[in-house]
């Protein structure tokens, strides 16, 4: 293995990393916003098929991962999933109550409630294809290629892809929805994603010291009371990873929702307000990222526990001030949060993948993924929206009927964010303890 990430292997990283982020940023933010405007304001849709799709996202992990260990591939899942992808993302956009109407002759309201199963099914599909590409294959390949020395760094880069995608998307597809609609948006999305997976099939190369190994029964090797013995802080970072994760979902889905209804914000406000704090945050991050090379990873949490609770806290206090006062405090909010967000995204992945046996990449992406997705993306809209419910603030300018049946992100989901993001505190200590006594043995 080399001493360094070499260029090729930066060139496919940021490639693939990127696009594969802008795609979930896509489906976390923009597929909320298109089922809330196109078919129904329904929040209790939304949560459920953020939920599903966790769901799905983590199945599908278990059994691709494992495979690709078996196969001693990953390559061809990352080309030929990125190409798949594409296509269920190209679409997703023809879906809606009006092809129902037409197609099967459905009233209004039958068509909406078909459309929003169809979309909840739709966005299972889709994940089914992108985990396997980036969350099993891209995100195996990623540790296959990187060494302790400098893994640090390569983290603090793909912590801030999300970030970069969600500055791409919370900004750019903003404007280009009000310009070209959800449709035409989605279906250049979906070629994109697409090329890139052709694209794959020449540009990666797998590294030299994956070999085929294991069998699909491996799947539960990372259930097994041993493996969580022999691997303590691997399993530990999960549920600190975990927590972290809960706290993200419990805002992130209803975030531009939130900014557009709630704040008032206009695309042009948010992702102005928006893109400026991802921008910001990245850029001090990257001096993050190096920083966590030379210094203990595990401590650093404590830092960026702190400052990402401390943002939420903020968001959550940002209101009231009129226009430009709001606009103001909730992007240094934001800005704050975002800084925390990428710090602990950049810190746990690296943990993670010191603590991961080299030979058993494959088969505990599965395992990383029910503490990354399937726990806060089934616990975390559950709470968001729980708030939400309870808060009963109603959508603005609505009519009679809709007041009285629908809702709006309230800010109190950025108020919980921010306790759960507190519980890391209790779980850090464990984590050196554990941490100490394995390079210890």
């Amino acid at each position: 293995m080399d001493k360094k990430f070499s260029r090729s292997n930066w060139i496919n990283l940021l490639l693939f990393g990127l696009i594969g982020q802008i795609a979930w940023a896509v489906e976390n933010m923009y597929f909320n916003l298109f089922v809330f405007e196109t078919i129904e304001p329904n929040l209790n849709a939304i949560t459920l098929m953020v939920q599903l799709s966790g769901a799905a996202a983590t199945f599908v992990t278990l059994i691709a991962g494992t495979l690709s260990d078996k196969l001693g591939n990953r390559r061809s899942f990352i080309s030929f999933g990125y190409l798949i992808w594409g296509v269920t993302v190209m679409l997703f956009g023809f879906i809606s109550p009006e092809l129902f109407e037409n197609a099967f002759g459905m009233d209004h309201s039958a068509a909406i409630r078909v459309a929003l199963v169809s979309v909840i099914i739709g966005d299972c599909v889709m994940t089914l294809f992108g985990s396997t590409a980036n969350d099993a294959a891209f995100s195996a390949w990623v540790t296959d290629n990187t060494e302790p020395s400098y893994r640090g760094q390569v983290e603090s880069v793909l912590s801030i892809l999300p970030l970069a995608a969600m500055l791409i998307v919370a900004g750019g597809f903003g404007i280009l929805v009000s310009a070209i609609g959800y449709k035409l948006l989605f279906l250049l999305l979906g070629i994109v994603i697409s090329a890139s997976g052709v694209a794959g099939i020449f540009l990666i190369k797998d590294s030299e010291r994956l070999e085929k190994n294991g069998t699909l029964r491996d799947m539960i090797y990372g259930f097994k009371p041993s493996s969580i013995k022999d691997n303590k802080p691997f399993y530990l970072t999960l549920l600190i990873a975990c927590v972290y994760g809960i706290a993200c979902q419990t805002f992130m889905p209803y975030m531009i929702i939130y900014m557009k209804t709630y704040l008032g914000f206009t695309v042009i406000e948010y992702s102005v307000v928006f893109g400026l704090a991802i921008a910001l945050g990245a850029a001090i991050n990257i001096f993050l990222g190096r920083l966590s090379d030379k210094m203990d990873k595990v401590r650093s949490m404590y830092i960026a526990t702190a400052i990402f609770a401390t943002g939420l806290f903020a968001m959550f206090i940002s209101r009231g001030m009129g226009k430009i006062g709001t606009l103001i405090t909730f992007g240094i909010s934001g800005f704050v949060m975002i800084c925390g967000y990428i710090y602990i995204s950049a810190l746990s992945g690296a943990i993670i993948r010191d603590n991961t046996p080299p030979d058993k990449t494959g088969k505990l992406q599965g395992v990383r993924m029910i503490f990354f997705v399937l726990i806060p993306m089934l616990l975390g809209p559950m709470i968001g929206n729980a708030i939400n419910s309870a808060a009963g603030i109603p959508l603005p300018n609505g009519g009679a009927d809709t007041m009285t049946t629908l809702f709006i992100p309230a800010p109190g989901i950025y108020l919980s964010a921010s306790i759960t993001a507190l519980v890391m505190f209790a779980l850090i200590p464990l984590l050196e303890k554990v941490t100490k006594d394995k390079n210890n043995s």
